[in-house]
């Protein structure tokens, strides 16, 4: 999926020349974006944007998709060879019942893996057998749902470049998605059943709504990250993205309190 994506889809295409389906579904960029996934051999869509999901629910809805398995991508991502071969082996490999396959990935910036302050690893469901699950969206992002078999994991990393366009997309894009990430938890239930869930999709959000609650969270999340996952040995790109991430969980837990203010104030009237 790609809007304004010129800087980091070139890599991204580049790294699945091994791949003889590949598809752009882009929402309008105004760039370079259509014009370098066409150069290199890709079919290029465009659907306009509403969510995560429900662009990835088009993708498989409408697409002229060659192959059953669909492994999903974002321009800012990389597959690297090793990736790609623990791919083509769990495919070969899947029996009829398995839906799909969580992906990890490594999380870089400047050039550094941040496998502790990013507590690697962490699971998103992107590689799918056609028909045998779909999206729904989730806070910011979207999560796997009307699954029609088992999952697996792929435990080779992709690489993912999320600072790629520089601090200040980063935290313009951050602003946005803490305040979907706000109203998601805002309006989800305490449940400590999901908390122990299998599947991370589930237990990771339940988690970390019961940690929003506890008084200093966003302090508290650095500390974690920083400290006790010990990412001051990822030196300055480790400190930088701790504190980020904190701020990030900082906007989350003032918008919810906004939004708490919001609803005494209606109930009260």
């Amino acid at each position: 999926m790609t809007k304004d994506e010129e800087r980091d889809l070139p890599a991204c295409l580049a790294a699945l020349d091994w791949c003889d389906d590949v598809h752009v579904l882009d929402s309008g960029s105004s760039d370079r974006t259509i014009a370098i996934a066409e150069e290199s051999g890709a079919q290029v869509s465009y659907h306009p944007f509403a969510s995560f999901g429900k662009q990835r629910n088009h993708a498989l809805d409408e697409l002229a998709l060659k192959h059953d398995w669909i492994l999903f991508l974002d321009a800012d991502e990389v597959a690297t060879k090793e990736f790609s071969l623990s791919i083509l082996d769990a495919v070969e490999s899947a029996g009829t019942e398995t839906a799909g396959f969580y992906c990890c990935w490594k999380m870089m910036l400047e050039s550094r893996w941040l496998k502790r302050c990013d507590s690697f690893p962490k699971w998103q469901f992107r590689l799918l057998r056609k028909g045998m699950a779909r999206f729904t969206d989730f806070g910011h992002g979207q999560k796997e749902c009307d699954l029609r078999g088992e999952v697996g994991y792929i435990r080779e990393p992709y690489l993912h470049f999320g600072f790629s366009k520089g601090w200040s997309n980063w935290i313009s894009r951050h602003n946005r998605y803490s305040t979907d990430e706000a109203m998601a938890r805002f309006s989800s239930e305490k449940s400590l059943s999901a908390m122990f869930d299998r599947a991370p999709s589930v237990r990771n959000p339940a988690i970390k709504l019961a940690l929003t609650g506890v008084p200093g969270w966003p302090l508290i999340r650095f500390l974690h990250a920083y400290i006790i996952k010990l990412g001051f040995l990822e030196g300055a790109p480790g400190f930088i993205y701790c504190v980020n991430i904190a701020y990030y969980e900082f906007l989350i837990k003032i918008k919810m309190r906004e939004m708490q203010v919001h609803q005494d104030a209606e109930k009260a009237s």
